[in-house]
């Protein structure tokens, strides 16, 4: 039992407080693990804990920490079966990807061989511990990711492999020792090897994200008050990155585009969450996690199920495969287009999950008379590339290759198409003047086309053809070259790119519409 203001998340029933004060990533997981769901355990601290004393802050996360130990058997920083754990933002409304995240905190150099002792696992321990210094120095340092982001390269250049998840042991060893002599250069001090100053220094960090200017941004864009901060969740951590029967995804209970009821799910086999959500790889495990863990397949559309039966709502949800364990580790309402909000429901009022004047409220504020979604009429199209589609719909503009640029071409009175390799949270900016996106890694879940198919960008992600000279200004699409500034048109409906500007075409949900016209009469004869 938590002696201080601060709250667990595990089973049993749910703690005397609310998403106003532990933010609504952290109260949905106390409600998950409540009804039996795989949730690993945590504490929190509320948004208040933001203006605590050092000292406080400091005995509060050491007493959660021994709640942690107590319910995992694990003990923080040993060097024989250590403790790791994650340090998550959660706001009392949804923000994706614009606060910050730290993972594999209570990691050292002696814990390292301890968690190899632990799991018999040396690739997953060295794995884990140049994700934490690399991710420590960005999010709690601020030190800057591209010279961390060149030895990662460097390793598997010298290896021989296309990406850190073909790296060995050895050499995930020399990586992750490189990268800690990299934050000492950089940071002016070695990295931390205390665990408690690791996980206090992330919290603040975590704190301190609230104010980052992505976050700012985010907050103006959909009218988010700049006083209700954010918690900080710390959960034990679950590794997706433990080999060939783990992994990490993130799945829609419902098509976020469409509104059509299926599992909208991206996987990366043998990978931490980050490495889906954050859009700087493409992940395309999701077909081969369905034939190769059948049974975790079925257990991700149970849980899927369980999820809507509880929130009422189709839902955004993260989850980590660890050697062939589900564990779930956020659910939110999904972010969705108005033709999918329109689509979800009416279709949950059909599956008496909520009732009508419940859907009505959810409506509110969506003009139902301006839902539509474009077309192409593309037959003499020339279709120069094809591509993850993140949304709906169609959009033609002219090509900005950065978020400056994007806001240059908008102000000349021209339609924007952002074209990246991969999109951040902190091109929002630039997300918010394009009408659409266009990136050449990433997944249709990550973060930034969340953010995007919720502001009703057409957006698609994973184009392999997309290549981009920031240098020249230039991109390429296949054989052709285009500057900024062309004339580019991206199909979210059939995930095709084609040069120049193309007519579209509207349509309008009219199956949908009468169903909400006849509300009304079913509500009386009911």
């Amino acid at each position: 039992m938590l002696k201080t203001k601060i709250f667990e998340i595990g089973p049993g029933p749910l703690p005397q407080t609310s998403a106003a004060e532990v933010g609504n990533k952290a109260w949905n997981l106390m409600r998950m693990a409540a009804g039996g769901l795989p949730v690993p355990p945590g504490f929190v601290l509320p948004a208040s804990w933001r203006s605590q004393q050092e000292g406080a802050l400091r005995e509060a996360l050491a007493e959660g920490v021994s709640v942690l130990e107590k319910r995992t058997g694990l003990h923080f920083g040993s060097p024989r079966n250590p403790l790791l754990v994650s340090v998550r933002s959660g706001s009392a409304v949804s923000m994706p990807g614009m606060l910050e995240t730290v993972l594999d905190l209570g990691l050292t150099e002696e814990s390292a061989d301890g968690l190899i002792r632990l799991t018999g696992n040396p690739r997953l321990a060295w794995d884990c511990y140049r994700r934490l210094i690399q991710g420590y120095a960005e999010v709690v340092q601020g030190l800057p990711s591209a010279p961390f982001e060149d030895l990662l390269a460097q390793a598997a250049s010298e290896s021989g492999v296309d990406s850190d998840r073909e790296l060995d042991c050895r050499s995930l060893r020399k990586l992750a020792r490189g990268m800690a002599g990299l934050f000492e250069e950089l940071a002016g001090e070695p990295f931390p090897s205390d665990p408690l100053e690791q996980l206090h220094r992330a919290a603040r960090a975590v704190f301190r994200s609230w104010d980052a200017l992505k976050a700012v941004s985010y907050r103006r864009l959909k009218n988010i008050r700049d006083d209700l901060g954010t918690a900080v969740t710390v959960q034990a951590m679950v590794f997706g990155n433990a080999g060939g029967q783990s992994g990490s995804g993130v799945g829609f209970t419902r098509n976020p585009a469409t509104g059509e009821k299926e599992l909208y799910l991206d996987f990366r086999f043998n990978a931490q969450g980050e490495d889906v959500v954050a859009g700087r790889h493409t992940s395309a495990d999701t077909e081969r996690l369905r034939r190769a863990l059948p049974r975790v397949w079925t257990e991700i559309g149970s849980a899927a199920a369980a999820l809507e039966t509880l929130f009422r709502d189709a839902q955004d949800f993260e989850f980590t495969v660890q050697s062939g364990a589900l564990y779930l580790l956020q659910s939110r309402d999904a972010k969705r287009t108005d033709w999918a909000a329109l689509r979800i429901a009416v279709d949950l009022v059909r599956e008496e999950l909520i009732d009508a004047d419940e859907a009505r409220r959810r409506l509110n504020g969506i003009d139902l008379q301006r839902i539509s979604r474009t077309r192409f009429d593309a037959h003499t199209a020339v279709t120069l590339a094809r591509a993850e589609a993140a949304s709906v719909g169609v959009a033609s503009g002219a090509i900005a290759l950065d978020s400056a640029a994007a806001a240059r071409i908008a102000q000349q009175g021209s339609p924007v198409i952002l074209v990246r390799r991969d999109i951040a949270t902190s091109d929002i900016d630039g997300i918010a003047v394009a009408s659409g996106i266009l990136t050449a890694s990433g997944s249709r879940t990550s973060h930034a086309a969340v953010v995007a198919r919720h502001l009703g960008k057409v957006c698609l992600v994973g184009c392999a053809a997309l290549e981009i000279d920031l240098e020249r200004r230039r991109c390429k699409l296949g054989a052709a070259v285009l500057n900024e500034g062309d004339f580019l048109s991206l199909d979210a409906n059939a995930g095709c790119v084609y040069s120049g500007k193309l007519k579209a075409v509207t349509e309008r949900p009219q199956r949908e519409l009468k169903a909400i016209a006849q509300w009304p009469a079913l509500l009386l004869a009911g």
